[in-house]
Formats: C-alpha cells, sequence, structure tokens
C-alpha cells in the first residue's frame, strides 16, 4: 500500500512537458512567417468584412438605398452655397459679338459650378471667328465672367463675291456686305492674298502720297502684288523687294509726276528695266502722231 502511495506521488511530482503539440508547433512555425502573419492580422478580417458587405450589397434593395444615399451627398455637397454660379457676365466685345457668346452659355442659374465644362465653353466660343481669345471662369459672387479678346480686322479680303475681315494674322473674323461698310480698311484680292497679309500692309503703309489712290492690292499667281490706283492705273511689283521698288515708283512720281501721265501700267517686274504701258487714248493718239509725222516726212 505504502509503495503505492509513492509510486503515485512520484508521478504527481513529476515536472510537466512543455514541448507544443505537433500542430500548436505548426501553427507557431507558421507565425513566424512574416506573409502568413499579416494575412491572419490584415487579411483575415479584411476578407471577413469584405464577404459581410458583398452579402449585403447583393440584395436590389441595399444596392438602390446606397447609390441614393451617394447621390444625395454628392448634391449636396455640390450645391453648397460657394459653389453655385448666380449669373454671367461678358466682356470684351461688341453688341453683336456678347450676343452670339452669350448664346453659347447656360441659361438657367443659379446652377453648380461642377454643372460647367469651363474649358468646353472656352473652346466654343474661340471657335467664333470674331474671337481670338477667351478666358473662362467663376469669378466672386458665383459670377460666370467671360472675357473677350476679339480679332482686330486690319484689312478687307475680297474672295470671289465675298468681302471677309480678316485680322494681321490673315484669320477671318467676320464679313462685310459692301465695300463702304469698312472704307477705313485696305482691300486685297487674289489667292493666297490672306496668307500673305503683313507684307501687304507694308505695301499700303510706304505708298505714302499714293496711299488716297490706292483702290486695292491684288495678289497675282501666289507670288507677288499689283496696286491698283484710281483712274485705271496699275503698279506691277516683283515677288521680291516689293517695297523698294514701290519706293522707286514714288521716288520717280515725285521727279517727274509719272502717273500725272497718260500711263496706265508702271511694271517693276524686271528691277533693271522698269517699263510704262500708255492707255490705250494715249497710245492711239501716239500712233495717230507717229502716223502723221512718217507721212509728212515722205
Amino acid at each position: 500500500m505504502r509503495s503505492l502511495i509513492r509510486r503515485r506521488r512520484h508521478a504527481t511530482d513529476m515536472p510537466h512537458d512543455p514541448a507544443p503539440s505537433k500542430l500548436g508547433y505548426r501553427y507557431q512555425r507558421l507565425m513566424l512567417t512574416p506573409g502568413f502573419r499579416a494575412m491572419v492580422r490584415y487579411g483575415l478580417p479584411v476578407l471577413i468584412v469584405a464577404a459581410v458587405a458583398g452579402s449585403w450589397y447583393a440584395k436590389p434593395a441595399n444596392r438602390e438605398m446606397l447609390e441614393t444615399k451617394i447621390a444625395e451627398t454628392v448634391q449636396g455637397f455640390q450645391e453648397r452655397p460657394q459653389f453655385m454660379v448666380q449669373s454671367m457676365a461678358v466682356t470684351g466685345g461688341d453688341e453683336a459679338v456678347i450676343a452670339t457668346v452669350t448664346a453659347l452659355l447656360p441659361k438657367d442659374y443659379p446652377l453648380s459650378s461642377f454643372e460647367l465644362d469651363l474649358l468646353t465653353i472656352r473652346a466654343e466660343i474661340e471657335a467664333l471667328d470674331p474671337i481670338r481669345s477667351a478666358s473662362v471662369r467663376v469669378g466672386p459672387q458665383g459670377v460666370l465672367q467671360v472675357d473677350l479678346t476679339p480679332r482686330v480686322p486690319v484689312a478687307l479680303w475680297r474672295d470671289g463675291m465675298v468681302l471677309r475681315l480678316i485680322d494681321e494674322d490673315g484669320v477671318q473674323s467676320g464679313s462685310v456686305l459692301a465695300r463702304s461698310d469698312r472704307s477705313d480698311l485696305p482691300l486685297i484680292a487674289g489667292d493666297g492674298a490672306e496668307q500673305n497679309i503683313r507684307e501687304a500692309l507694308d505695301l499700303y503703309s510706304g505708298a505714302g502720297p499714293l496711299r488716297d489712290r490706292v483702290r486695292g492690292l491684288v495678289r497675282m499667281g501666289e507670288r507677288r502684288w499689283d496696286i491698283v490706283l484710281d483712274r485705271d492705273q496699275r503698279i506691277l511689283l516683283p515677288g521680291d523687294g516689293a517695297v523698294a521698288a514701290l519706293d522707286r515708283v514714288i521716288a520717280l512720281n515725285n521727279a517727274q509726276d509719272m502717273l500725272e501721265r497718260d500711263v496706265a501700267i508702271v511694271d517693276m517686274r524686271n528691277a533693271n528695266r522698269p517699263t510704262l504701258r500708255m492707255n490705250e487714248d494715249a497710245a492711239a493718239a501716239l500712233r495717230r502722231v507717229s502716223t502723221t509725222t512718217n507721212g509728212a516726212g515722205n
């Protein structure tokens, strides 16, 4: 009996084995792996939340409720007073241009600035012929401010039967019905005339004492200019050095009143040999005088 009690006491007093079980050992080894540890701490909760959310969102009623709530939240944010456009103001053009631009802008106010595509509005405005550039912004007090920089016409270009206003870059900025509508502008014509507007303006400004007699400039063969004067006179200029050739014509006219005579054409295309052509009446009279002189001599 005593020996049995001693054996039991001896078994009870034996220390506990700290070694983990096989399953516990494998789990501890996995927890030492950073990827597995991150998956347990973060990935598993995310998966659980995603599964719950997916199950909730799968119901059509829940989806509709969520979409309605999101739309109401977005609308409430966009319609805050600081984001509302109350009116519009267009400056920088004449009445016709302002009316045309106003027609491109929204009509109903107030509206949220989030509903305005300012880049598209600006592109539509700058596509108009009379507009060089435009600035579109929402200013203080909720004003849609449009500032226009119009094209300034510097000449009239006769394109067939149409009189077009063009600016210094040769870009059309409108049209007129008659020459008298813009008699203050020089008139140009011919193929490629609008592409060489700067040279045409140099010739017009360099005409000096002949400017009041200039009726227009005609582009010939897309390579040179003719200056058309009153009294059916015409100055034919070369393709290169047109301004210098015109200066020479003006100097000759100042010295000899060349253009006050019965001259129809002053041909300066050959700088080394300027040529004068008389008008038909003067040429006929000259032929009669020549014939009479020759007859008398015989």
